[in-house]
């Protein structure tokens, strides 16, 4: 159970956060050593900078996974600390980001400074720096319910030394540092087997996609089925018959939708004419043998040579008459992060469709980013619903004979994500556009063969998908177990007691009287 009410936070009243042990102490981070804050030095004066002082920011620690820290990226001159509020610390010390943001920890090896985004504390005589090392690690929490701050929080340097602290003796907290440690080291062994294990399926999954598409997982299929269907060649020619045949079709539909329209006092959007299928420059046998071999059944054709590929637009943002109570699907590229597309991304209404080129995809549609944040450029997605896009999105339509080989294609594109990638054009953020996509090579086998490999396909990575959730939640559980190791640690329940312990008020009034 807990115990000591006689030391005192700001309100007056030790805050006791949980029972320990009676033997330890709870007592504040301020009566174990100094709480020092940090500085910089002006930035304008450069024979501030450069020197052999040892000088470091929270962002020396940003992916920063070590104990201990020598130097950060910076350093600064005698000059310079004489001219700032940064304080030269001892070997040692320990250093807690107290913003921007609040929770990172370390131990400096050498003597050394920091900015004013750090709190640190030089311990007293029988306060072992790696206690509290590991004891602020677990603080994190903590520290933000006790920090303030509009623009970002911050812990200031009173509310950091009146963090409450539970205390053995040092002999016991060496004890405990060395539990944690060991136990620690079991715990990242085993993550790093199961991050191995993640890395291993990710390089299985890439491997699964190019054995697919040259004709390796079909092999036997073909062999059983051999002469029994009709060659890609014959099948991309009735694709396109097809394909010309709708249009004309659609064509008509449209000249006398406009017709109607216009008897009509042209009220409301005028008919979308229809796109017109593409004629494609055929592959050159350089560009074929450059792309790669494939079965000698199948062959390279362009993507534009069994669909049509659009786009839509953004309606302005400025005008509420173009999303307020909308009920038209729209969807933007940070969409396409998932595997299918179930919800839009927002909701414009019909004027807004009226009054722009915005087209209604249907659903089924394939549809991969043109551009967008981080890795969204190439990523391909499948509309669920009907829906118009934005115009970072390319829309891919596959209609009759050719709307068989629509899985067939989207576990293409997700192989190629990395070339389609690299395909990009442009500067600082470079995009994709419907002429790339139009032109992109793919294979093409029987449509029977093509869902025969997309099954296969639908059914390996439903296995490897259900082995990386199984992983990541093993993943998950170990930092649960990180995190119950570090409770059990600073509660008295990792280490037992040693019969020939003294109690902590002993040390704890040492070190009050040492201050």
């Amino acid at each position: 159970m807990s115990n000591s009410k006689d030391e005192s936070g700001a309100d007056g009243v030790m805050d006791n956060l949980w029972p320990i042990p009676t033997h330890w102490q709870w007592t504040t981070l301020d009566k174990l050593g100094k709480i020092i804050s940090g500085g910089t030095p002006s930035t304008k004066e450069s024979s501030y900078w450069g020197g052999e002082i040892n000088w470091i920011s929270p962002s020396d620690l940003t992916g920063y996974t070590e104990k201990r820290i020598t130097r950060g990226a910076k350093s600064i001159t005698d000059k310079g600390l004489k001219n700032s509020s940064a304080r030269l610390m001892p070997k040692g010390s320990v250093h807690f980001s107290s913003r921007a943001p609040i929770g990172y920890v370390v131990i400096s090896n050498e003597e050394i400074t920091t900015n004013q985004g750090f709190k640190s504390l030089v311990p007293e005589q029988g306060v072992f720096n790696e206690y509290i090392y590991y004891y602020l690690k677990a603080s994190k929490q903590l520290a933000e319910s006790r920090a303030s701050g509009t623009t970002f929080l911050e812990i200031s340097g009173k509310a950091f030394g009146q963090l409450p602290v539970p205390l053995p003796l040092e002999e016991e907290q060496k004890r405990i540092v060395a539990k944690i440690e060991e136990l620690f080291s079991e715990l990242d062994s085993g993550i790093a087997s199961l991050k191995t294990a993640q890395e291993q399926l990710k390089i299985y999954r890439q491997a699964l996609l190019k054995h697919a598409f040259e004709g390796k997982l079909t092999e036997q299929w073909r062999k059983d089925n051999a002469n029994k269907l009709e060659t890609p060649e014959q099948l991309l020619a009735r694709i396109q018959t097809e394909r010309e045949t709708r249009y004309q079709q659609q064509l008509e539909e449209w000249k006398q939708a406009v017709k109607d329209w216009e008897v009509k006092g042209k009220k409301g959007k005028k008919p979308q004419n229809p796109i017109k299928p593409k004629t494609h420059k055929k592959l050159s046998s350089d560009e074929v043998i450059q792309l790669g071999g494939l079965p000698h059944d199948w062959c390279w054709i362009r993507i534009g040579d069994i669909s049509t590929v659009g786009t839509g637009v953004t309606p302005l943002k400025s005008n509420s008459l173009f999303y307020g109570n909308g009920d038209i699907p729209w969807v933007t590229s940070g969409a396409l992060n998932q595997a299918f597309i179930t919800k839009p991304s927002d909701l414009v209404t019909t004027k807004a469709f009226n009054e722009t080129s915005l087209r209604l995809y249907p659903k089924n549609t394939l549809v991969v980013a043109l551009y967008g944040e981080g890795k969204t450029r190439g990523k391909c997605s499948e509309l669920l619903i009907e829906a118009t896009t934005n115009q970072a999105i390319a829309a891919i339509v596959l209609e009759g004979k050719s709307a068989g080989l629509r899985r067939f294609l989207k576990w293409f594109l997700t192989k190629n994500y990395e070339e389609m990638r690299l395909t990009a054009s442009g500067g600082v953020q470079p995009n994709l556009n419907l002429g790339i996509i139009e032109r992109m090579a793919i294979p093409l086998c029987t449509i029977t063969e093509a869902e025969e490999l997309s099954s296969i396909l639908d059914e390996k990575f439903s296995q490897i998908d259900k082995v990386d959730a199984e992983i990541t939640e093993q993943l998950r559980k170990t930092e649960v177990l990180r995190q119950s190791i570090l409770k059990k640690a600073f509660s008295g329940q990792l280490v037992p007691q040693d019969p020939n312990d003294e109690p902590a008020s002993e040390l704890h009034g040492r070190v009050k009287a040492g201050n």
